[in-house]
């Protein structure tokens, strides 16, 4: 069956295939000049190897690349190339590449040189680790004074960086087989990305404690290189293994526990969207309608207004996401908040409140912006809304509320959002932030223990930019960083990712979990000059309008074989037991989930590219 790229990603632009590099039982995947998924003997070793080019909002440049040329032989490969990026007044940065592989060594090397100055936020390498099998497991750190430190990557992620001034770092890839990955030119640190939903640790160049933005001098090069070197101390290896071509395995597996409410945003600017679409909204019936308010931009009593009539057509629960703008005292703006509620007749039943400048993220060494104690904003709130159950947390990410930990002492519970395109947003960078997802509600469990806790909105596009002036406008549909449309949102691969964010946060024992709005950019429903599927339903709708039904039901955890490309739960309510799939890969995928009994148990299923499924189980 052949699927239309645009019902895929919403975009007829797809990622062109990486170039598979191999030099013995060393393997790593060329795209877009930088090297991905790099494996030795079919383990990945690093995710990861770039160089990047940040501009002073932390957009990531994409630079044209030219004179490319690629060498391979069995025991070595050779790529080159110049890559040049176009900067802001007419400033150019020229970047000379060269990578080098062999059986147990790979040396990537890089000048970049302006002739004109060029500013940036960072310019240099990228480093990433994988999290999977490796959080928490020992590493070695040599450090730029050439002591070397035995040490642990973290398990729980780290809310600042877990090393600093770093010369090298070496890290068990399998029993008996080391790799050590060694950062010369400057100063390198890490962060842990797990903070953003990266399924990383990364380590980069220039430390976040000097300013930025900062400028590379005129015609003066920047030399950079990191080695990444195998020792292999075993007497004998198996082959690169191959692909199998069998199905992945779904079996039963120990966990459970109770499906999540699901929440749609509603922001002023769409309210009059969503009342014109409210017989959609009555057949998604979600539980909860997040509503958003934001002072700073305006917002006032005819928002409000607007609120309470899709209230009354919900007729279901609704909480009101507030940023306070804590330019007087929260008191008083907790109070006319409140006022302009009662005016309009909008009876939220929950509160979730955040001072608008924690929306901003305050990266290490940058001063805390001026800000009220949370609890003062806290007992402002609570007497300004009495009776209400109050909320707090982040209206931004995880990194946010783990680098500023709100007291939750007065809270009935917790919030914060995610976003998969903050550094990255190629498909594979995308699919792979689920891994991240169960290290951060485990990390939030951790600081927070059984108190009540809640996720989102946590969309493909971001809806707004914690490390920047903005979030990046996309008029050509791109897969950008940062951006504020993402043409994924509109196909099959944003209705995939939802499901899978869903299955990989079920252990969290979320109250609430939201994945869209209803309309706009981040919605369930596409605009007039939008093509889609359905009729105006975007494929998201489809996940957003199962998980609502299946609010409240008993999950059973189902272990896959292969959990980066397909993930399953077992969900039972009153109309029964029923296996859910989705694949998370943008190819078919042959799966064998006769173990979990469904209820036509001699069939192979075979799942179309991003495709979910619900399999009515045997009794």
């Amino acid at each position: 069956m052949t699927i239309d790229a645009f019902q895929l990603y919403g975009t007829r632009l797809v990622d062109p295939p990486p170039v598979r590099l191999r030099a013995g039982k060393l393997e790593a995947d060329l795209a877009n000049g930088n090297l991905r998924t790099i494996r030795y003997d079919g383990t990945e070793v690093l995710r990861g190897i770039s160089y990047l080019v940040r501009d002073r909002d932390w957009g990531t440049y994409s630079p044209e690349i030219t004179d490319l040329r690629i060498e391979q032989s069995d025991d070595r490969f050779e790529v080159a190339y110049l890559a040049r990026c176009e900067g802001p007044d007419d400033t150019k940065l020229i970047i000379d590449v060269r990578i080098v592989g062999s059986p147990d060594r790979l040396d990537f090397e890089a000048e970049a040189i302006a002739s004109t100055g060029f500013e940036t936020n960072r310019c240099g390498f990228c480093i990433l680790h994988p999290i999977v099998r490796v959080a928490g497991s020992p590493a070695t750190v040599e450090h730029v004074d050439g002591q070397i430190v035995a040490t642990r990557l973290p398990d729980v992620i780290e809310p600042w960086q877990p090393f600093k001034d770093m010369r090298a770092i070496t890290h068990a890839v399998m029993p008996d087989v080391q790799a050590e990955c060694r950062m010369e030119g400057d100063t390198f640190e890490m962060e842990d990305q797990r903070n953003w939903s990266d399924a990383s640790y990364k380590t980069y160049v220039r430390p976040l404690a000097l300013p930025w933005p900062y400028e590379i001098p005129a015609n003066r090069p920047v030399r950079q290189k990191t080695s990444l070197v195998i020792g292999d101390a075993r007497g004998s290896t198996r082959p690169p293994p191959g692909m199998s071509g069998g199905a992945i395995k779904l079996e039963p597996g120990a966990r459970t526990g109770t499906m999540p409410d699901i929440g749609v945003i509603i922001t002023p600017e769409e309210a009059d969207a969503t009342l014109s679409a409210k017989s959609v909204l009555t057949e998604i019936a979600p539980q909860e309608l997040l509503f958003h308010f934001d002072p700073g931009v305006g917002h006032g009593v005819d928002a409000f207004r607007r609120f309470a009539a899709i209230a009354t057509v919900h007729r279901g629960r609704s909480t009101l996401e507030i940023a306070l703008p804590c330019k007087s005292s929260p008191s008083s703006e907790a109070a006319e908040i409140a006022r302009q509620m009662r005016l309009a007749e909008f009876r939220p039943n929950a509160i979730m409140i955040s001072p608008s400048v924690d929306r901003q993220s305050t990266p290490p060494g940058s001063a805390w912006p001026e800000c009220p104690p949370l609890d003062e904003v806290y007992t402002a709130a609570r007497a300004a809304f009495p009776g209400i159950r109050l909320g707090g947390g982040m209206l931004s990410y995880f990194t946010e509320l783990n680098r500023k930990r709100v007291p939750d002492g007065q809270l009935d519970f917790v919030s914060h959002c995610t976003n998969p395109i903050v550094h990255a947003a190629d498909d594979l960078s995308v699919m792979q932030t689920l891994e991240a997802l169960p290290f951060i509600t485990r990390s939030v469990r951790a600081i927070y223990g059984d108190k009540p806790y809640r996720i989102g909105p946590s969309t493909i596009p971001m809806r707004q930019n914690p490390y920047g002036s903005r979030t990046m406008d996309n008029p050509a549909g791109a897969r950008i960083p940062m951006a504020n449309r993402d043409p994924r949102h509109n196909g099959r691969f944003a209705e995939a990712f939802a499901l899978g964010y869903a299955i990989r946060v079920l252990d969290a024992d979320l109250e609430c979990l939201t994945l869209s709005a209803l309309s706009g950019p981040f919605g369930l429903i596409a605009g007039p000059a939008e093509p889609t599927e359905q009729g105006g339903r975007r494929p998201l709708f489809n996940t957003v309008h199962t998980l609502s039904r299946l609010a409240g039901a008993s999950w059973q955890e189902c272990v896959s074989s292969s959990p980066s490309e397909v993930l399953s739960f077992v969900a039972r309510n009153a109309t029964g037991a029923r296996l859910h799939v989705v694949n998370l890969t943008g190819e078919e995928r042959k799966v064998d989930c006769g173990a979990c009994r469904p209820a036509d148990a001699g069939k192979e299923l075979l799942l179309a590219p991003f495709a979910t499924a619900a399999l009515p189980l045997a009794d």
